[in-house]
């Protein structure tokens, strides 16, 4: 046995006992999952001290085990049976979009009864290929130990996703739960959080790269979702700081630096503030550090420009210069790699103009949106909205966030004021908020919890509200409530033109009092009209020792900051 691993002495395990005391051992605190499946572990997993939250749907599960992973920085484990196995992989997308190590547990018939038409059964591997890192079937007890350490393995390491085994014996995976061999439940320690390993850039790439930003005069930061994973936020601030370079984020990263950081100018791409694309599509060096350069990001790879000099830091060199070329690549982990820039880099560059110049865009931004940010119009202006979020979220809040016009909302408008909050969102799955924020909840129980949706989000999962108060899992929802698809009513209308028809049938929906669905189901509920009183409830709402939904009535006719786009 290496210090880098730990075993758990067993002379006969169960597979029950096996997987239950493996995932213990990997610091998993909660499963989430789906009746029926794995029964046998999931009561030795209680009689371990895990706690099992039994949700409503398999996506749903899967996206609480997300939001565990992404805040524990540890495996988020979902399970479902046999016939819900289609329904896990498909929520599957967002963790694997998002970088989050889930494992999907699914249970299957036994081999003896596959390709014979079996009751609900069909192949569930293939559903899960795309969407995973590793994906396997476990056919005999002797497999298990072996592929369920890989599965963890694979997930945890390098770049972060799901991992999926296909356990057979019925429905639930019994013939596997119940048989029994001689077995030690290993360990191994660097996978039970990530970064797994912080392997380091080789030495020529890190004296190319520091004389490349010696030479620049308007060299920008931009750090994805992969500085995240690297916790690189401390790492990417020093270096901001010493050399005046600016800093802007993919929505994936944008905790990791402070709003009002004085090198902080906001999310780029898509989902943005005009000023970080502008920023971007101005400088003269671009440092990509754990960016996947998605058209999100690049506004459809537009910011930078194609040619604008770039350096790349990503640990999984498949990336480098996927869609950028690359004036030079440097493979390894975020954090370790600026962290060797920033020594490189000889004495600090003052470079007063370019800082004036994106100062002046931030100016200019803040002046634009301070009218509504303020406003006190009633239906309520979601940028009202965003203001009173900011100014409410606990020094060491978490804020998880929808996708769709939330993500653009919250990250646009919603500064993070400490450093020890945090944000959340989703890679693309709308309805993904409210069930994320049960799990992150799950990780960080002594965490304030807010989630961000819209009504149109929301109506996905609502029935988890009575599995948050079931389970004692106490978050703050807040709705964005413009009783429709907000972000696709322009669309809609273009494509209509002049024609005759209800183009309104494609977005809206009946005004509903979510606050008061909330209190039948047991939990806290509070309608928002006025925005006067947004503060008294958001500070109630984090005093209160139920799971609270807050509806804020909001303006449909409300549009969220539009992305800037170079000139043709």
């Amino acid at each position: 046995m290496t210090i880098a691993e730990r075993h758990i002495e067993a002379s006969t395990t169960s597979g029950a006992e096996l997987i239950a005391s493996t995932l213990k051992g990997y610091g998993v605190t909660h499963v989430f999952f789906m009746e029926s499946v794995l029964r046998q572990t999931l009561i030795r997993l209680e009689e371990l001290g895990v706690k099992r939250v039994l949700a409503h749907s398999e996506a749903a599960a899967v996206y609480m085990a997300d939001g565990y992973a992404r805040i524990a920085r540890r495996p988020g484990v979902c399970l479902a049976q046999s016939v819900g196995a289609a329904n896990l992989a498909a929520a599957c997308q967002d963790p694997f979009l998002g970088k989050s190590p889930v494992l999907a547990l699914t249970g299957k018939k036994a081999p003896h009864a596959q390709h014979r038409n079996a009751y609900q059964e069909i192949d569930h591997r293939s559903m899960f290929e795309a969407v995973t890192k590793f994906n396997a079937a476990v056919e005999t007890f002797e497999q298990l130990p072996r592929l369920l350490r890989q599965a963890l393995r694979e997930a945890m390491s390098g770049s972060p996703g799901p991992a999926h085994l296909d356990i057979a014996g019925g429905f639930a995976g019994e013939l596997i739960e119940t048989a029994t061999g001689v077995s030690n439940v290993i360990v191994d320690a660097p996978f039970t959080s990530y970064p797994t390993h912080r392997p380091g850039a080789d030495v020529d790439s890190i004296a190319r790269a520091a004389r490349l930003v010696t030479a620049a005069k308007r060299p920008v930061i931009l750090a994805g979702g992969g500085a995240r994973l690297s916790d690189a936020g401390a790492a990417i601030r020093r270096l901001a700081e010493q050399h005046a370079i600016p800093v802007v984020t993919s929505l994936n990263a944008k905790d990791i630096i402070r709003g009002d950081h004085p090198f902080s100018v906001g999310v780029i791409g898509t989902y943005s503030r005009w000023t970080a694309n502008r920023t971007v599509h101005e400088a003269d060096l671009v440092i990509l550090v754990g960016t996947q350069t998605s058209d999100q990001v690049t506004a459809n790879w537009t910011i930078p420009a194609v040619g604008t000099p770039v350096i790349q830091i990503d640990i999984d060199p498949r990336e480098l210069g996927r869609n950028y070329p690359n004036t030079v690549s440097i493979c390894g982990d975020a954090r370790t790699s600026i962290e060797q820039l920033t020594e490189a880099l000889q004495e600090p560059v003052q470079r007063q103009a370019w800082t004036e110049r994106w100062r002046a865009l931030n100016t200019e931004w803040d002046e634009a949106y301070d009218g509504p940010c303020t406003s006190d119009a009633m239906p309520i202006k979601p940028e009202r909205l965003c203001r009173e979020i900011t100014e409410a979220l606990p020094e060491n809040g978490i804020l998880v966030s929808d996708t769709g016009y939330a993500g653009i909302w919250t990250g646009a408008l919603v500064d993070l004021k400490y450093e020890r909050q945090d944000y959340i969102r989703a890679a693309g799955s709308l309805g993904w908020g409210f069930p994320a924020s049960l799990g992150a909840k799950c990780a960080a129980p002594d965490r304030p919890v807010v989630c961000f949706t819209g009504d149109g989000g929301f109506w996905y999962h609502m029935s988890e509200l009575e599995t948050a108060r079931r389970c004692g899992i106490n978050t703050v929802t807040v709705i964005n409530n413009n009783s429709g698809f907000g972000q696709c009513i322009d669309a809609i209308h273009r494509n209509y033109g002049s024609r005759p028809g209800h183009p309104t049938d494609l977005y809206e929906f009946r005004n509903t009092d979510f606050a008061r669905i909330a209190e039948n189901l047991g939990c806290i509920g509070m309608r928002v009209t006025d925005p006067s009183d947004l503060q008294e409830c958001l500070s109630q709402a984090f005093a209160a020792e139920r799971p609270v939904v807050i509806d804020v009535v909001t303006d449909q006719a409300a549009r969220a900051p539009a992305p800037w786009f170079p000139a043709n």
